[in-house]
């Protein structure tokens, strides 16, 4: 029987670095060629498990439901029904801490869902692998990894599981989470002795690693716990955080709000005492000073409200992954975007090819193969054309993706351009199968940013051929001839290719360059064999056309106050076409749009950078590198900064972002793990969409601070008022619990699914220092509260007084008032700056339910015999309700005429009417 912990490891082994690769592959029992069948795949998925380690377990469940009276706010409460207790009014000291038990109930569960809901959103992005299995190149979940599978490693990868290398071109490493070194490291594929600790095993990749250059392939040895990453404690297991800036803030106000509460009880209980009061009154005056200033609601709103903002990002194909970006996503005032799928469609097209110094035009569109090359007009025969043959043969064969017919359309296997390339081969006539199997390929040197192009060498008869593409600037440098249209050579003409190349440019199209040679058979390709003799093959320039629904968002963004910054590798004329179409503005409305490149940058010293930053609105030839700059630029600037990336060397720059944003479909797992947000679609409206959720989260939640504050205020002021005025208590600790507790549950929370107001990307960002309760709304706060005193109070003496009510009868109606103001409050609470009817009056579904609901409670609250006993209220009469709704609807209209009277004078305030 095979130890527990060697459950996920490869037969009979535990570790294969000191084994030859040959006998790695024996012993896992797999074909390095062909892989592992799909039906012995899920044998081995049944035997091994699922290639996941297992969560830590973290804290129990009652440990978690304890945590939830830790704090302040709970200790008041915690300390009010104790004194109650000690006051011998066994009732109310049962119900305040049966409302104590019954909040934490509702922080565990809102916890619980919180976390669950986050786990889910982040099984949407998992990890996947490129594997080889039954003959065929796959992609397929991480988590279905088993021992023996082959998987195919490039830059970006993260690895998946724990591998043995067997093929290996010039692979880089990044092992820093698992071993601490800080640079990546070299890999080949030779046996090690077996005592090499894990840091100088370099014939073996290690899941949580990541590729940072190069290629390889490796068969899988080890998956989920058993790998060396599972196998250290606590490496990439934790909790999920859920504190977010806004959270911590709120938890430091209650922490403020602790001792403010504590100080107007004592200031409370002693001036009653010095005044003569008894001491028990006094002590249950503070008891309910302290319970109704207290908002009870508060921690769950915010949660909620934060869970509802990633919900609705997640319906609209964004992923948050880091739930602080749900508040920061309000603030953006720049978004910086690549181009290339995010605002344009990655659906190329190759519209014109320039070889032998001829022009040739290509007809039809996307991947569809309809459509023929013509020159001047008229149809060519390709097979006559020496130059154009090579060039496009060169785009085919230096070449990683598939395009394949399916049922649902065309689907492209790898990189766009690269399937753009693929049809206009077929377009002129070429089979691809006949051309990849008369020119096999040999060897290869990877794409990488940095270097801008990629080659292939392939066999072809008696001698092996270099096959080159990559930017034009990058080509020129390497080229000293070029094929003429009869396949002699001839000298290269450097300014007439860049004049051609910047023709197609300044028409929206992506220009590639293509070149080849002859090379020896037994030569491994390198980079030394492409930096100079290079025979120049031709130009190739393909449409990627912009996507409709992302020129609607830039202009959104536009009128929002956002800049949008879009960001290329492109040529500059290129840029600037892709950039008009999608009509993105200058920072400077005085001036024409700019384009910097990515020599300009280089050039500008760290000082001059962030005001050349500002002003310019695009970028082109900017290596992934200098994007991380743009960043720190724009932040030096006072900007909160959303940055797109896809690559490996976009991590640095999606970190330093304030709002890193990764594509879910064409990024690296190295981009998405540095991203606080992926976009499923990678579409520029998704962000648009994402800022527009993220504005609506944070109005909500003001919305229910604002209605929440002046209730806990008009209870303290009522309960100071009785003492000033030496009258009975308006009401009772137990009495304010009632209040606040049922109001948050019926009206506050009704506040967290409200829609977004009309007109809320057409105001400016808000700024980040800008504190929730501004000095405005801070007044409102006041008058709202000082109403509900007046209303409260007033009613608690004329009902006494004028109408001949006991003191249980006025203690009712002083809490159905505070309910009654609040409920017509909530009304107005729904738009800020304008009336109720602004947003339709039905436009939330559960405003009116809540208030139905609320309506329902008090009624039971007030007439039901147990509610009676349990919360001393007393059976009111119709009178009674006429003059309480009387109050609310002052409440209402007086609130209504001073955001009437803001916004008219907003000239004349004009910091009013935004804040």
């Amino acid at each position: 029987m095979k130890k527990k912990h060697e459950h996920r490891r490869g037969p009979e082994q535990a570790s294969y670095h000191h084994l030859e690769a040959q006998a790695a592959l024996l012993l896992l029992e797999v074909d390095a060629a062909i892989g592992l069948s799909e039906e012995e795949a899920q044998r081995r998925l049944l035997r091994f498990g699922p290639n996941r380690i297992r969560s830590a377990q973290g804290p129990s469940a009652l440990v978690r439901f304890l945590s939830q009276f830790r704090q302040p706010l709970v200790y008041i409460l915690l300390f009010a029904g104790a004194a109650t207790f000690l006051l011998r009014e066994w009732v109310d000291g049962g119900v305040i801490l049966g409302v104590v038990l019954l909040n934490a109930i509702i922080g565990f569960i809102q916890e619980q869902r919180a976390e669950h809901a986050l786990a889910a959103l982040s099984r949407l992005v998992a990890t996947e692998a490129t594997v080889r299995r039954g003959g065929q190149r796959l992609r397929i979940a991480a988590e279905t990894l088993v021992p023996g599978d082959i998987v195919l490693l490039q830059s970006g990868d993260q690895v998946p599981a724990d591998l043995r290398l067997i093929e290996v071109r010039s692979l880089r490493v990044d092992e820093s989470p698992l071993t601490g070194e800080s640079v990546p490291v070299d890999k080949h594929k030779e046996p090690l002795p077996q005592d090499a600790v894990l840091a100088e095993r370099r014939n073996s990749a290690y899941a949580g690693t990541h590729v940072t250059y190069g290629q390889a392939t490796g068969v899988v040895w080890a998956t989920g716990d058993q790998t060396e990453t599972g196998r250290i404690a606590g490496l990439l297991i934790g909790t999920t955080d859920l504190a977010t800036p806004l959270t911590r803030k709120i938890a430091a106000f209650s922490q403020l709000l602790l001792w403010i509460i504590l100080a107007l009880s004592v200031l409370a209980f002693v001036m009653g005492v010095l005044r003569g009061h008894p001491i028990s009154q006094m002590l249950m005056a503070a008891v309910a000073i302290a319970v109704g200033a207290i908002p009870e609601g508060l921690p769950a709103a915010v949660t909620i409200t934060l869970a509802v903002g990633v919900a609705r990002m997640a319906r609209r194909q964004a992923i948050i992954r880091k739930l602080p970006a749900v508040e920061t996503l309000g603030s953006t005032t720049v978004i910086c975007s690549d181009k290339t799928g995010t605002l344009t469609q990655n659906q190329m097209t190759v519209q014109q090819i320039f070889a032998g110094g001829q022009r040739f035009d290509v007809s039809g569109s996307g991947y569809d193969l309809q459509g023929e090359l013509r020159r001047s007009g008229q149809p060519v025969e390709v097979s006559a054309q020496h130059a154009l043959l090579a060039c496009l043969k060169a785009g085919a064969l230096a070449n990683d993706s598939t395009i394949t017919r399916r049922p649902e359309g065309w689907h492209v296997d790898g990189d766009p351009t690269e399937a753009a390339l693929l049809v206009v081969a077929q377009k002129a006539g070429l089979a691809l199968a006949d051309l990849h199997s008369a020119h096999p390929r040999v060897d290869s040197v990877p794409f990488e940013s940095e270097h801008q192009f990629m080659a292939t060498r392939h066999a072809h008869r008696d001698t092996h051929m270099i096959y080159w593409k990559g930017a034009v600037e990058r080509a020129l440098e390497r080229c000293t001839h070029c094929m003429l249209p009869d396949g002699s050579l001839g000298p290269i003409e450097p300014e007439v290719i860049r004049q051609v190349a910047e023709e197609m440019a300044s028409r929206g199209l992506r220009v590639l360059a293509f070149a080849g040679r002859e090379t020896d058979h037994d030569a491994s390709l390198s980079h030394a064999h492409v930096r100079t003799g290079l025979v120049f093959l031709g130009l190739q320039g393909m449409l990627d056309p912009p996507r409709q629904e992302a020129m609607l968002a830039v202009q959104a963004c536009q009128q929002a106050g956002i800049q949008v910054k879009m960001i290329t590798g492109d040529h500059p004329l290129t840029a600037r076409a892709v950039a008009e179409k999608l009509a993105i503005q200058s920072p400077l409305p005085s001036e024409t749009l700019s384009v910097c490149t990515g020599r300009m940058l280089e050039s500008i010293s760290a000082s001059e950078l962030p005001e050349r930053v500002e002003k310019t609105a695009v970028f082109a030839r900017v290596a992934p590198e200098q994007k991380l700059a743009l960043v720190k630029a724009l932040q030096a600037r006072g900007h909160i900064v959303a940055m797109t990336g896809d690559g490996v060397n976009d991590a640095p720059a999606l970190r330093q972002a304030d709002i890193g944003i990764a594509m879910g479909r064409s990024g690296t797992d190295v981009a998405k793990g540095a991203a606080a947000m992926q976009l499923l679609d990678d579409n520029f409206a998704t962000i648009q969409a994402a800022v527009e959720e993220g504005r609506g989260v944070f109005d909500n939640l003001t919305k229910f601070i604002i209605w929440t504050l002046p209730t806990n205020t008009s209870e303290a002021l009522v309960m100071i008022a009785a003492i000033v005025l030496g009258t009975a208590l308006p009401v009772l600790p137990v009495q304010l619990l009632w209040v606040n507790m049922a109001t948050s549950l019926f009206l506050g929370l009704t506040l967290v699914f409200e829609p977004k107001e009309p007109g809320l990307m057409q105001r400016p960002p808000r700024p980040p220092n800008r504190p929730i309760l501004t000095f405005p709304m801070f007044m409102r706060t006041g008058l709202v509260a000082l109403i509900t005193l007046a209303g409260a109070f007033g009613l608690f003496l004329s009902e006494q007084q004028l109408h001949g009510a006991s003191l249980s009868a006025a203690r009712t109606i002083v809490i159905n008032v505070i309910v009654a103001v609040e409920a017509a409050y909530l009304l107005s609470c729904r738009s800020l700056l304008h009336p109720p009817t602004h947003i339709g009056l039905f436009s939330n579904r559960w405003i009116w339910p809540g208030i139905v609901g609320m309506l329902v409670a008090q009624l039971l609250f007030t007439y039901a015999p147990l509610m009676n006993r349990l919360f001393h209220t007393t059976p009111i009469s119709v009178g009674a309700w006429l003059r309480i709704a009387a109050v609310a609807l002052a409440a209402l209209l007086i609130v209504e005429l001073e955001k009437w009277l803001r916004w008219h004078f907003r000239d004349r305030f004009p910091h009013s009417a935004r804040d």
